[in-house]
């Protein structure tokens, strides 16, 4: 599994996709911070076989349970050939989540969920709020829960922030989105560093 290889076309798109979308819409006020100082991972996994991504995940797992912050604060597990329906990738969540509590991470660490047809539960499968969460590639998303407490210290209303969220998508519409989308593929392919542009909403 490449990592952190910002060369790599998955890897250089989902990197346009954090600072482009994440950062620059400020859909996660916390990944700022752990992306300008590097301590995102990115692995991509290229197997076509749900079992062998859930023994990757937990290659994973391990790694940053045994890193320390200052290294790797967070990790994205991104597997492009696999789990592309998107109810298929929700079932495979069950098993992430086995697997964190399987290894004694639970309360240590957690998995969070990104894909390309992202939809929340209450939202029908046109919602633009679906895009807070929609990834170029489906991916799995570690995350420190010490870290996500301390990130919350400054948020006493996390729910807030999901519909900041909500009404930042709405304000973009499907036209903006579609377009930001867009700028990230061509950005990886013309600019694979991720600190060559700022974050923002350059193109829409």
């Amino acid at each position: 599994m490449p990592a952190s290889d910002p060369t790599h076309p998955f890897i250089a798109e989902t990197q346009e996709w954090v600072k482009r979308a994440v950062i620059g819409l400020n859909l996660c006020p916390f990944a700022a911070a752990v992306a300008v100082k590097n301590q995102i991972r990115y692995t991509v996994s290229l197997t076509t076989d749900p079992v062998q991504l859930l023994e990757e995940l937990r290659q994973e797992l391990r790694h940053l349970a045994n890193v320390p912050p200052e290294e790797t604060e967070t990790t994205l597990v991104i597997h492009p050939h696999v789990l592309q329906d998107f109810a298929e990738y929700n079932q495979f969540l069950a098993d992430a989540e086995d697997a964190v509590e399987a290894l004694g991470y639970s309360g240590t660490l957690q998995v969070a969920s990104f894909h390309p047809d992202y939809q929340f539960a209450d939202a029908e499968p046109g919602d633009i709020t679906n895009g807070t969460n929609q990834s170029p590639y489906p991916t799995l998303h570690i995350l420190r829960e010490d870290s996500i407490e301390r990130g919350l210290e400054n948020f006493p209303d996390p729910d807030a922030i999901f519909e900041a969220n909500k009404a930042t998508m709405r304000t973009l519409g499907h036209h903006g989105w579609s377009l930001l989308r867009d700028l990230c593929r061509k950005s990886a392919t013309k600019s694979p560093d991720p600190s060559s542009t700022e974050p923002g909403r350059e193109g829409i």
